[in-house]
């Protein structure tokens, strides 16, 4: 990857909804190696998906909660299990496995309480669970899904 990668890849970033003659513009190429190498990228798994971000605010899922898991038991049967149930609920948004204390984190997009305690109580009823921890956020002050590029290694 090289600087007209780095430069596509945070173009698109930026704004996936540029045109390929934008963005070729914005990185010094012209328009048909700009769009192969955009096209390199996607094959190459390191654009995934082109997506909308909405607001939650104006969509009523203003509410975000933060959900520490952790449980004891730890073999793939219940992993695949939990798993499988977390990703049949669209409040949750991101689910993560972790290191230390905290066995699972969640970040989930509600409403307000009411219908987070609904959601919690889907999500106790799935596994079998040692502890549950909800955090509420009160502002977020930095939401990006920009990705820092400064760490890809020159070609």
């Amino acid at each position: 990857m090289d600087k007209f990668d780095r430069r596509i890849l945070a173009c698109l970033q930026a704004d996936a909804t540029l045109a390929v003659a934008d963005i070729a513009q914005r990185v010094g190429l012209s328009a048909t190696p700009c769009w192969r190498r955009i096209q390199k990228l996607e094959a190459a798994g390191v654009i995934t998906k082109r997506v909308a971000l909405l607001d939650p605010e104006k969509l009523n899922v203003g509410v975000t909660v933060f959900v520490s898991v952790r449980t004891s038991e730890h073999d793939m049967a219940w992993l695949q299990r939990f798993a499988e149930g977390v990703a049949s609920i669209s409040e949750v948004v991101e689910l993560y496995r972790m290191s230390g204390d905290v066995d699972y984190l969640l970040r989930i997009q509600v409403p307000d309480i009411a219908a987070y305690d609904a959601v919690y109580k889907r999500l106790i009823g799935l596994a079998r669970l040692q502890d549950v921890s909800s955090s509420f956020a009160m502002e977020r002050i930095k939401s990006t899904t920009e990705l820092p590029l400064a760490y890809i290694a020159d070609k």
